[in-house]
This record gives C-alpha cells, sequence and structure tokens, in this order.
C-alpha cells in the first residue's frame, strides 16, 4: 500500500504536489490531541466561538483569490464558480457566530413539581469525511456550526485537493482558533474508517456516495456513533404543462452545469411533459451546444475538466452502458481530444429502468431528458429513484407547486422556477439512499449535541 498521494491538475495533467499520508497510529496520535484541545474548547463562552468565526470569515475574503485558484488548480472548478464557494463559506461562518447563540440557548420547561431546562451541551471529537467537488464548503459547513457547539473537528479529505485540506487548518489557526479544534489528517479511506471506533470520536459526518456512505454509517453503528449521510442523488427536474419554458430551460442549464456537473443537487432528469417536450429539447439542445469547453481560469470559459481522468471515464462508461441499452445520445457523449479530463455537455433521451442514465447518479455534465405523459406522470417519475436529495418544479402556479413539493415530491429540498445551491439559513439534506439529517439552518448545529434534560423539583 501507498503512502503517499499525488494532486494533479485535471486541465493540464501535471502534478501539482506529491503528499505523505499518516499512518494509523499518527492519526489516532491527532486524535488524541483533538480530544484534548475539545476539553478546553468545550468551556469557551458561545461569543468567543462567535468571534473566532466572524474573525475566520475575514480570513476567508482575504484569502478568496488564492483560494479560489486553489480549487481550480485542485479539481477544475471554474474560478468565477470558485470565488462565490469562498463568499458562501464566509457567510456560514457569520451566520453560525450571529444565530448559533440563540440556537444553543437554555430552553426552560414546566414541570408538575419545579421545572426543567434542556441545555444543548457540545459531545467531543467529530470525524468529517469529505468529498472533492466543493473543497473549501464541504469543510466549513460541518466544521464551523460543530465548532461553534463546543465540539473539536477532525478532517479526511479527498486525497485530489489535499492541498485545500492543508490550507483550510492554516486559516482556522489565522483566525485564531487553538491547535486542535480543528485538525486535517492526510489519510486514505481505509484509516479513516478504523478511526471510527476511537474513544474520542464521538460522530461521522460524510458527504459521498451512497456505496460509501451505507459502510460508513454500518461501521458507526457498530459503535454506537451517530452520523449525518449527505450523499449522492439523480435529481428531477419537472417541466409541468404550464412552465415558462424560457426559464425551465435557462434554469435547468445552469442546475446541469454548475461546478462542471459535479454538484450532489445538480438538475439531473428533465422530466417534460410531452406537450413541451420537442420545444423544451430543442432550446436545451442549443444552450448545450452554446457551452465553451477549455480552462478553467478562462472567464470565457462555460464547462471546465472533469476533476479526475477515472470520474471522466466512469461517466463515459455510463453514458455508453445507456446507449447500449437503448438510450439516445443527443447531443455530445464522446471524450474530446485534448490534454485535460474533459467532457463535453451531454443530453441522453429515450431512457427507461434498468440504465444508469436513468437509475443512478451521473456525476458530471450528463443530463437525462425523460418524456411524461402529463403532470402526474412527472411527479411519479421524478419520485421513481431510489435517492432523494433535491430537485425541482417549473409551473406558473406557484400554489400548485408549492402543494406538489410538500406533499407529494419525495425528497428533502425542492426548487420551483429556479434552481440554487446551499443557503445559511436553510437546512440542507435528504431522504432515502441521498442520506439523513441535516446542515445548515439551525439543524446542523445541533445535529452532534447531547440535548440534556436537568429536572429540578421542588
Amino acid at each position: 500500500m501507498t503512502n503517499t498521494v499525488t494532486t494533479i491538475n485535471p486541465a493540464t495533467e501535471q502534478t501539482i504536489a506529491d503528499y505523505t499520508l499518516l499512518n494509523l497510529e499518527q492519526a489516532k496520535n491527532e486524535i488524541d490531541k483533538s480530544h484534548t484541545a475539545f476539553l478546553e474548547w468545550r468551556l469557551t463562552s458561545l461569543t468567543e466561538r462567535a468571534k473566532h468565526l466572524n474573525q475566520l470569515a475575514h480570513v476567508f475574503e482575504q484569502q478568496k483569490e488564492s483560494l479560489a485558484t486553489l480549487m481550480t488548480q485542485e479539481m477544475g472548478k471554474l474560478y468565477a464558480q470558485g470565488l462565490q464557494e469562498v463568499e458562501l463559506c464566509a457567510a456560514i461562518c457569520r451566520y453560525s457566530a450571529e444565530h448559533g447563540q440563540t440556537q444553543l440557548a437554555d430552553e426552560e420547561r414546566s414541570m408538575e413539581n419545579g421545572h426543567a431546562i434542556i441545555t444543548y451541551q457540545p459531545t467531543g471529537v467529530l470525524l468529517g469525511i469529505q468529498p472533492w467537488n466543493f473543497p473549501l464548503y464541504q469543510v466549513v459547513r460541518y466544521a464551523v456550526t460543530n465548532i461553534m457547539a463546543g465540539n473539536t473537528t477532525v478532517l479526511k479529505h479527498a486525497g485530489n485537493v489535499f492541498g485545500m485540506a492543508e490550507k483550510i487548518e492554516l486559516m482556522f489557526a489565522d483566525a485564531g482558533f487553538p491547535s486542535h479544534v480543528f485538525k486535517n489528517l492526510l489519510i486514505d479511506g481505509k484509516t479513516a474508517s478504523e478511526l471510527i471506533s476511537h474513544q474520542a470520536i464521538r460522530g461521522v459526518t460524510f458527504t459521498g456516495s451512497d456505496g460509501t456512505g451505507k459502510k460508513v454509517a454500518e461501521q458507526a453503528g457498530k459503535h454506537v456513533k451517530k452520523t449525518v449521510l449527505e450523499l449522492g442523488s439523480n435529481d428531477a427536474y419537472m417541466v409541468l404543462d404550464d412552465a415558462d419554458l424560457e426559464l425551465a430551460i435557462k434554469a435547468c442549464l445552469q442546475g446541469r452545469m454548475i461546478n462542471n456537473g459535479q454538484t450532489c443537487v445538480s438538475a439531473k432528469r428533465f422530466v417534460v411533459v410531452d406537450a413541451l417536450y420537442d420545444e423544451f429539447k430543442a432550446g436545451i439542445v442549443e444552450q448545450f451546444n452554446a457551452l465553451k469547453l477549455g480552462d478553467p481560469m478562462d472567464e470565457d470559459t462555460d464547462l471546465g475538466p472533469m476533476a479526475r481522468e477515472d470520474l471522466r471515464d466512469k461517466i463515459h462508461d455510463q453514458v455508453q452502458e445507456s446507449v447500449k441499452a437503448g438510450a439516445k445520445v443527443v447531443v455530445g457523449g464522446e471524450i474530446p481530444k485534448q490534454t485535460g479530463f474533459y467532457y463535453p455537455a451531454t443530453l441522453l433521451e429515450n431512457l427507461s429502468s434498468g440504465m444508469p442514465a436513468y437509475d443512478d447518479e451521473l456525476f458530471g455534465p450528463v443530463a437525462s431528458l425523460i418524456k411524461a405523459k402529463d403532470n402526474e406522470d412527472a411527479m411519479r417519475i421524478a419520485n421513481d429513484s431510489r435517492y432523494g436529495l433535491g430537485g425541482g418544479i417549473f409551473s406558473k402556479d406557484e400554489k400548485k407547486a408549492i402543494e406538489l413539493a410538500k406533499k407529494h415530491f419525495d425528497t428533502g429540498m425542492v426548487n420551483i422556477n429556479g434552481y440554487g445551491l446551499a443557503q445559511p439559513n436553510l437546512p440542507f439534506g435528504g431522504v432515502k439512499d441521498s442520506g439523513y439529517g441535516r446542515e445548515h439552518g439551525g439543524f446542523g448545529i445541533r445535529e452532534f449535541v447531547n440535548i440534556k434534560t436537568i429536572m429540578v423539583n421542588s
């Protein structure tokens, strides 16, 4: 087994850096230090924690250009979208600092013979196992809220963004956090799995594929440790018979191609009623063909490379397997002959159950176009998935769309007449094979606290 990891620029295929992995004993030693840090950090005031988080937001903003450049170099994100990611992370810090004190405040309840106090107390060291697609945000969204709650955190980041992992630890230090309140561990997946059993680890938060997430949950369950899982999805965006077609096409394009198509809550399936199908198809094909594939640092580029060669090859295999099963490539579908791990904007149709493009998550710039007989059939198709993270509805009847979203769409999040990513003040998470638990919005801050009841009898 190799003990080194090499990061590669997916646009140039050039080596960026080599990293030496920690062995299991070294990683355990760091967790012990994080537990020691927890024993002090849990006693700090909420006001003191908030001060550090506001300073961390300032550090992010000071370094936003270099952070966005690092994202582009390590995983191919468009530079402009990297700047947006940094801004979101700063907003998460400030939201947690401003509202965390209220969200974690003690609550008084009456009893028949006295009163009770419900208090939200930190539990210990949390292990975060995070993916590469939003290399700063994925870490910040779990670490910041849990550190505000008085926990300490250790990170196992994806190997292709180890540069960002190291940078995040330095920024926590720059913001004045004590050593090991946040700690980056350069480890592989096997070591991370073995660390779940460490006595000081009190919970695990994982974002990634549903297959790996189930293994993480199983391992944690053996040791009665709580998990929060944000897994993959195959989000359906329904274009109903009264949709604003121009708006739907624009939003579906954005929702599919953002982050070079590598987003859990991408608009992956376009479910369009028969009456609007041909017009929608013509419009989205025109938009796909107009996208400029190229250097992610170039402001004129619409679509950059995929993050790794194996990921590019996997999505191409999924496309080819779907075609062999009867799917039709409307546009794209061929690996371009150029340096870098590029894949074109691709649209598939004539899809049915049993095809990867219908059943599975396609983590890249490939969309599945599915015809529905009518609005009811569109809702059936949208829910015909083992996943349930997000989704979308396009309809001029906002009241009807809200009713569908509330009572019929089996997902954790729904966009109506548009596409949007995470917001600091709104809960983020899914159902079914997309996982459980929530980040953001005051919900994530209570996932790994001890909700303790103190009964005062009189």
